[in-house]
């Protein structure tokens, strides 16, 4: 059984990047996850004790976000991924994509992002 818990496009303003302006200066990227856990039970006592309370899902994204700095997006969405699934049991795996719509490349674009997917080890 596969059920999810999406929370998509989380907007937070960081100074994530390479480059010495994007320390400086920050700018606007976007965060979506994608949790796979057993719903189930949740489903069937409707007790928010039995899933992933979606709200501090997005608190703790939001915090790594602005309260760390990384150079990577990459090294980003690792660092959400580890704590996500250190944070949350019920988590099986976790999907994470950033987006950066404002990178620093010559050329008309919508955006730019990087996705991963992690397990939790052992499961």
């Amino acid at each position: 059984m596969t059920d999810l818990i999406k929370v998509q496009r989380i907007a937070v303003y960081a100074f994530h990047g390479v480059m010495e302006e994007e320390a400086k200066l920050g700018q606007k990227f976007f965060i979506s996850l994608t949790v796979e856990a057993d719903l189930s039970k949740a489903g069937t006592t409707d007790n928010l004790d039995y899933t992933i309370n979606y709200a501090k899902l997005t608190e703790l994204a939001i915090h790594i976000a602005t309260q760390q700095r990384f150079q990577l997006v990459e090294a980003l969405a690792e660092a959400i991924a580890t704590q996500v699934l250190d944070a949350f049991p019920l988590a099986h795996s976790i999907g994470v994509e950033i987006e950066k719509p404002s990178a620093p490349i010559q050329a008309t674009f919508d955006t730019v992002s990087v996705t991963i997917f992690r397990k939790r080890t052992g499961s």
